[in-house]
């Protein structure tokens, strides 16, 4: 009798520790089973450039579905389709608004062509066309395009056709080839070429790479400590974000991860951002940050990207342009990212689109500048959050079950912990009484 009690206990207390045990387990494998526009005034007698901000405008992009999706050797290549729709009742105006704005042409004119008696024949082909470096066009001219009057009398082919963001509706960004996560869980979503590279063309060393994933996702199981790196096409350039704080988002815990201001700091502050200073001139010898020269991949215009009214740049890019406020809440990018799937459920997306004019002796329009300056032309805010109907299905069908998952863990340890206390107690009381 007293081997089988004891046998007994000795067994209780062993399947007490295996529950205690596999309740532990479960922690981490249940976590594996879930898989302006900008009006500008500009006075040739000052040293800076006036601008007010108007807006907003708003579009509805990224509607459509990704295409041309193919399935290859653990990978899943696409297009994404670009398309914008005006959304009259979310915006401020109409696309038939008109802004006063810096001539893009013209401002790009010396950048494109250095040559002194070029730039001559290009003076006198804006003086004939009565071009001067501000303008005024609407605003569906500025963003998807209009007919320059300067550059249709230039005597040999070139495309005549202006804007921001010209081509950009009926056109497509990719191919992307991303990894699918079948061979390696910690490989999903992340790109594998762009265009078929690995590589820009773009940028000297480790810039130039393509690093992380879009954006819209990343691999499961986030970590705060984590770097996010994805890659933009719209900035040219690989970039990333840190852990900022922990939202809750329509009921879903999220981590939101924010751009930092390291990653456009200059290479005395940021010794990384050193292959992306490449001229020393406007950058004054790579000490400016805030801003980045991406002309290389704009066919050689002056584009430069920064983040909304030149937030986190230096005194020398800010100050020569007098009405910018830049505002850490309202300016800055940043993903809320569900850590267990990788889905970004939201995210706010700002950039500002800048074109640098510089003084020309041989373009009269230009050579009343004082100095260079990085002009704002406008900034966007593209966001983009799961609906309700999507949050409470993602509630359901991961959120809950992570939640009941992580109840019958506590549940399984607390069990568990108890029969093997309570049995090893007994066990011991037992084997005493026998001594006796």
């Amino acid at each position: 009798m007293g081997c089988d009690r004891n046998c007994g206990l000795i067994a209780g207390a062993v399947i007490g520790a295996i529950l205690a045990v596999f309740g532990g387990i479960l922690m981490p494998v249940g976590d594996m089973l879930v898989e302006k526009t900008i009006r500008k005034e500009v006075a040739t007698n000052s040293s800076r450039i006036k601008v007010k901000q108007k807006g907003p405008y708003t579009y509805r992009v990224r509607y459509l579905a990704k295409e041309n999706v193919t399935h290859e050797n653990y990978t899943v290549s696409f297009m994404q389709p670009n398309g914008a729709i005006f959304e009259p009742s979310m915006s401020v105006g109409t696309e038939n608004d008109t802004f006063t704005v810096l001539n893009l042409a013209v401002a790009a004119a010396p950048h494109i062509y250095t040559n002194a008696f070029v730039q001559a024949v290009l003076n006198s082909l804006i003086k004939k066309s009565k071009s001067s470096m501000f303008q005024t066009r609407t605003l569906k001219e500025l963003l998807w395009g209009y007919s320059d009057p300067f550059l249709s009398l230039v005597p040999y082919p070139i495309s005549t056709t202006v804007g921001v963001f010209y081509p950009y509706n009926n056109t497509a960004d990719g191919v992307y080839k991303v990894f699918n996560g079948k061979e390696d869980i910690s490989k999903v979503a992340i790109i594998d070429t762009y265009k078929g590279k690995r590589n820009l063309s773009y940028w000297p060393s480790y810039c130039d790479m393509i690093n992380g994933t879009d954006a819209a996702s990343f691999p499961p199981f986030v970590e705060k400590s984590q770097i996010l790196r994805f890659f933009s096409s719209d900035i040219c350039r690989s970039i990333y974000a840190v852990f900022g704080s922990e939202v809750n988002l329509k009921g879903i815990p999220v981590y939101r991860f924010v751009l930092p201001s390291k990653a456009f700091a200059s290479p005395f502050q940021n010794p990384d951002n050193d292959c992306f200073c490449t001229e020393k001139i406007i950058s004054n010898n790579c000490t400016s940050y805030g801003v980045l020269d991406i002309s290389k991949c704009k066919e050689g215009k002056p584009v430069y990207i920064s983040l909304p009214h030149f937030l986190h740049a230096s005194p020398d890019v800010l100050e020569p342009i007098e009405g910018l406020n830049p505002n850490e809440e309202e300016h800055r990018t940043y993903l809320d990212v569900e850590p267990v799937t990788g889905f970004t459920l939201h995210f706010a997306k700002r950039l500002q689109v800048n074109i640098l004019v510089k003084p020309a002796k041989k373009i009269e329009a230009l050579k009343a500048l004082k100095r260079p300056y990085i002009v704002p032309i406008l900034w966007l805010n593209e966001t983009g959050t799961i609906g309700d109907e999507k949050a409470e299905m993602f509630r359901s069908q991961v959120t809950g079950k992570i939640k009941l998952l992580g109840l019958v863990e506590i549940t399984l340890l607390s069990v568990g912990v108890v029969m093997f206390v309570a049995f090893m107690i007994s066990y011991c009381v037992c084997r005493s009484q026998d001594v006796k």
